[in-house]
């Protein structure tokens, strides 16, 4: 027995495939709100580079991530903040608590990444404290 799965089914189930991956769900939930290079991610995640590409490219591959190059820094954002939106919705489901899914989203270790986006930021909270 043959059977059809239609075109948009498919799609469906390559964007959740895509993000189906512990570490990939991490990744988008440290830049949910903004955007990140590789070496924040690093710094926030506690994952190796090569590890965090791996992820990245996929992800890209898969369009759930839009890139901005900014010298030799690569920035990573959500190509959709609804995919926040799937993910808060999939943490209610499973019983993850709001102010746990928040303290995942929020978490920003800036004072450990070293690229300019962030040295800059770091600068700003420095100078208005």
């Amino acid at each position: 027995m043959n059977i059809k799965i239609s075109s948009p089914v498919k799609r469906i189930a390559r964007l959740l495939r895509a993000i189906d991956q512990p570490a990939r769900l991490q990744i988008l939930m440290a830049i949910a709100t903004g955007e990140a290079c590789v070496c924040h991610l690093e710094a926030a995640l506690g994952m190796r580079q090569a590890y965090l590409s791996q992820h990245l490219m996929a992800l890209r591959k898969a369009r759930v991530l839009k890139t901005r190059r900014e010298g030799r820094y690569i920035f990573y954002r959500l190509s959709d903040p609804q995919l926040l939106d799937l993910i808060q919705l999939a943490a209610e489901m499973t019983g993850v608590e709001e102010d746990t899914l928040q303290a995942l989203i929020q978490a920003d270790p800036l004072s450990q990444c070293e690229c300019p986006h962030c040295a800059a930021e770091l600068q700003d909270v420095e100078a208005a404290s």
